[in-house]
């Protein structure tokens, strides 16, 4: 069975961190790409990070960038997504899902597609952690 299971999220004030867990089972790791995506109240799920497992990439929404550091254990099957400096408007659900990456895929094609954080392509997905900033 297939599990992505989020943990890590809460309450912090504005400026403050939380590192946010994504433990995987069910699928083999190293084959896929992970990604963390959030959604506020009324709004739609957006990208914010995605790491390869089979090369490390790693790829940011530019409103994170420089805040935000995304890593991946293989051996635990854990992704980890550090969140510092952290805005009211990072105020949202965190889901991370995962992307099987086609053996053909290529370092070149992937720097430009994982950008896109194309919700519709990642195949599994996490129940979601809530993170909620305070100003």
């Amino acid at each position: 069975e297939v599990q992505l299971v989020e943990s890590g999220g809460g309450l912090v004030q504005a400026g403050g961190s939380l590192r946010l867990s994504c433990a995987a089972s069910g699928f083999p790791f190293g084959d896929y790409a992970i990604g963390w995506f959030r959604q506020a109240p009324g709004k739609e799920r957006e990208g914010v990070s995605c790491i390869s497992n089979n090369d490390g990439s790693t790829y940011y929404a530019d409103s994170v960038k420089g805040r935000f550091t995304i890593s991946s254990d293989n051996a635990k099957n854990t992704v980890y997504l550090q969140m510092n400096d952290l805005k009211p408007d990072d105020t949202a659900v965190y889901y991370c899902a995962a992307d099987q990456i086609p053996p053909y895929r290529t370092k070149e094609y992937s720097d430009i597609y994982y950008p896109l954080f194309k919700v519709y392509e990642y195949d599994y997905w996490g129940q979601g952690t809530q993170v909620t900033v305070s100003s």
